[in-house]
């Protein structure tokens, strides 16, 4: 589903999407309100989501389907011309699968929407990891260690920081000598036990709690 107030993007948007495999675009939204509406009638797997839109922003919009019971299966990916560090943090910690600039190649773009409907998330680690560590290092963006956490074991812990450093699975599994599989179990228990929709939540929760500091990394 695509989400913009710019009808000529929409429409470009959908040119390129649907001359793709695996891909059909199944609505449209020209604000926040409208998304979520549209959202809830449709049931996307992904909604490519603008931020700056009149009446209620794209943020919220995405913290709207995030939290919405019937939409748990539906992901967000945020594409805005802004690269603000707040737009960054608040989209990721509103619930988004990921985050990029609408100045990226249509093949970036392309990657991007299947990474995040393969279960993956957090999209070009190097900035939003670099951007989402300046952000939550703040004092006042600091939260109390949450209660899920402290259920973690210390190889969970260790795994959750790892994720925040932006390893895939696999480079996971061979920093710690283990299996992918086991690697992926790891993760798979730390969502659970979290209740975290995916990586990118994970990644926002493991700064958030001071687990992975920038100075750590």
């Amino acid at each position: 589903m695509l989400a913009d107030d710019q009808a000529l993007v929409r429409a470009g948007f959908r040119l390129l999407l649907e001359t793709e495999d695996g891909f059909e675009v199944v609505g449209e939204a020209a604000d926040g309100a409208e998304a979520v509406a549209e959202a809830e009638r449709c049931r996307p797997d992904i909604v490519v989501m603008d931020i700056r839109m009149p009446g209620t922003d794209g943020l919220e919009a995405t913290r709207l389907i995030s939290e919405h019971p019937d939409l748990r299966d539906t992901k967000v990916l945020v594409l805005t011309t802004f690269d603000v560090d707040e737009y960054v943090f608040e989209a990721l910690r509103g619930g988004a699968s990921g985050f990029l600039l609408k100045d990226v190649e249509p093949v970036e773009l392309l990657h991007a929407l299947r990474v995040i409907a393969a279960g993956d998330a957090l999209l070009a680690p190097s900035v939003t990891r670099r951007l989402i560590a300046e952000y939550a290092s703040r004092p006042q963006n600091r939260r109390p260690h949450p209660t899920a956490l402290r259920e973690l074991t210390d190889r969970e812990r260790e795994v959750l920081a790892l994720v925040a450093g932006g390893l895939s699975n696999d480079e996971i599994a061979e920093h710690l000598v283990i299996s992918p599989a086991t690697a992926r179990t790891h993760v798979s228990r730390i969502m659970t036990k979290i209740g975290a929709r995916d990586r990118a939540q994970l990644v926002v929760l493991a700064y958030e709690s001071g687990l992975v500091t920038p100075k750590r990394l």
